[in-house]
């Protein structure tokens, strides 16, 4: 074994991380010789310092082999590791990667990606600590030690294709005799059962309390770990459906959208199933994630659609006959108590309440739970279970010191004190990068069109600490709502 001549926190730089620590020790310790690492890897658009693999490939290609069992990031001593971990997790959920090495020399830190694609911190120690911790880090890390213990990662094509099919893989799948989409999805080594889908609703009757930002960028966090999702847009505004980059049109003659959208799926229970109606999002997340979108017409149907009683339902039946091909549903409603407000309520298993807290916000939470309520009662009369409050959700909240420590204590209270509803433990809270991402646009010949994106993907273009932040927040997010629904 090779052993450790020298101190590592006395590292100059990053180069001397990179050579002395983890080339000249660190990769040696943990049994892995030159062909079964990779230096300075470039995957789509983000780059890596090291991909340790399982088995020799080379040349180095992600999409024909399996996944990295380890990537390692180093950073210049002077660079605190905390600011890089977020970004160490988002590779590791990108890459579908279990574990990941972060050091600057001084320290060391190991976090491991587990199956429900949660990233935690498995060991951490000082810099001058390594080589007589080093017996421990190879029980986590050891070439050895993965194989002894059968690791044996997905492949990363057979991942994305299961995951985010072509549209017309979806469309192709629905049968002629009552159209009900079927799939057998199988990954290799992966074991678990096929989950039961779950719907979730994101409502609340005020506006500007963040319904969308919640719904699109919930639905890209859980897209990347690894799960099969629909985002449905039931709003007229069709705020999620510009999100998701679905109209790049400037005007009305180049408009794709108005003759298949979420309208066309309430109209009739004899057409326009959802593998007829779905679409991907463009240059939204990565992956992209599976999209109904909504139109501003969708408000001049209305009154046809209340005078037909069997519509409220009809998004919960077609929703049935996709159980087996999506893991979760959200569904981003309107600001409303009507029929477009109603039918995600019919439809949905659980329900978010985004709010921002203020005064006006609680206000309307009273009639949020008599609309819940009557929505319940809707619900026994066709023998569904009534909807499970996941909870209300702090949204667009100030990131004001002072208001963090005074007013934001007495606005959480609020909730379950006077209204007696849960409180949510994540927070979103309000940061220029939510609204950035979202308003992205780029140039196209003579033309500015709309190229937004989700946190997720406008972090790993613009590396800035407030988006690094914001992401964080969603990741949050997305494992308090996977614990809560299981």
């Amino acid at each position: 074994m090779v052993t450790l001549n020298f101190d590592p926190q006395f590292c100059r730089n990053e180069s001397e991380v990179i050579s002395k620590l983890i080339v000249s020790y660190l990769l040696p310790q943990l049994g892995y010789s030159p062909d079964n690492w990779h230096q300075e890897v470039k995957v789509a658009d983000i780059r890596l310092d090291f991909l340790a693999l399982v088995t020799p490939v080379i040349p180095l290609i992600l999409d024909k082999i399996k996944p990295p069992t380890i990537v390692i990031e180093a950073k210049h001593p002077g660079q605190k590791l905390d600011r890089h971990n977020r970004k160490l997790r988002r590779y590791l959920s990108k890459l579908n990667a279990r574990y990941g090495l972060l050091t600057n020399g001084k320290e060391l830190k190991i976090y491991e990606r587990d199956a429900d694609g949660e990233v935690t911190l498995r060991f951490e120690c000082q810099g001058r600590e390594i080589a007589t911790k080093i017996n421990d880090i190879r029980a986590i890390l050891g070439k050895i030690s993965l194989t002894d213990i059968g690791i044996q990662p997905t492949v990363i094509s057979e991942v994305v294709r299961i995951c985010n099919p072509p549209e017309s893989d979806l469309k192709n799948r629905s049968t002629t005799a009552g159209r009900i989409c079927t799939t057998t999805a199988i990954v290799e080594n992966h074991n678990e059962e096929k989950s039961k889908m779950r719907v979730i609703a994101v409502y609340h009757n005020k506006g500007g309390v963040g319904k969308t930002t919640v719904s699109v960028n919930l639905a890209a966090s859980l897209s990347r770990k690894g799960k099969k999702v629909l985002l449905i847009d039931m709003d007229a505004q069709a705020n999620t459906t510009f999100a998701t980059g679905l109209i790049k049109f400037q005007f009305e003659e180049d408009d794709n959208i108005i003759q298949s959208y979420v309208f066309h799926l309430l109209e009739s229970g004899d057409f326009n199933f959802i593998p007829d109606i779905v679409r991907r999002s463009q240059g939204f997340n990565t992956p992209e994630i599976d999209v109904i979108p909504s139109h501003i017409n969708l408000i001049e149907h209305q009154d046809k659609l209340n005078k037909i009683a069997v519509s409220r339902s009809r998004l919960l039946v077609k929703l049935k006959q996709v159980k087996d091909y999506y893991d979760i549903v959200i569904i981003d409603t309107p600001p409303s108590r009507d029929l477009y407000a109603e039918i995600p309520l019919i439809a949905a298993d659980y329900l978010i309440i985004p709010s921002d807290l203020k005064p006006f916000a609680n206000q309307g939470l009273n009639n949020v739970k008599n609309f819940v309520k009557q929505v319940n009662e809707y619900r026994e009369a066709i023998a569904r279970d009534p909807l499970v409050l996941i909870g209300v959700l702090p949204s667009k909240i100030s990131t004001n010191f002072q208001f963090l420590k005074h007013t934001f204590p007495k606005q959480k209270s609020v909730i379950p004190d006077r209204h007696k509803l849960p409180l949510m433990e994540s927070i979103i809270y309000e940061r220029t990068p939510l609204s950035n991402c979202l308003n992205r646009t780029k140039n196209e010949g003579d033309l500015e069109i709309p190229d937004p994106k989700s946190i997720f993907d406008f972090c790993d273009i613009k590396s800035d600490p407030s988006a690094e932040q914001a992401a964080e927040d969603f990741e949050f997010l997305a494992a308090e709502v996977l614990n809560k629904i299981k």
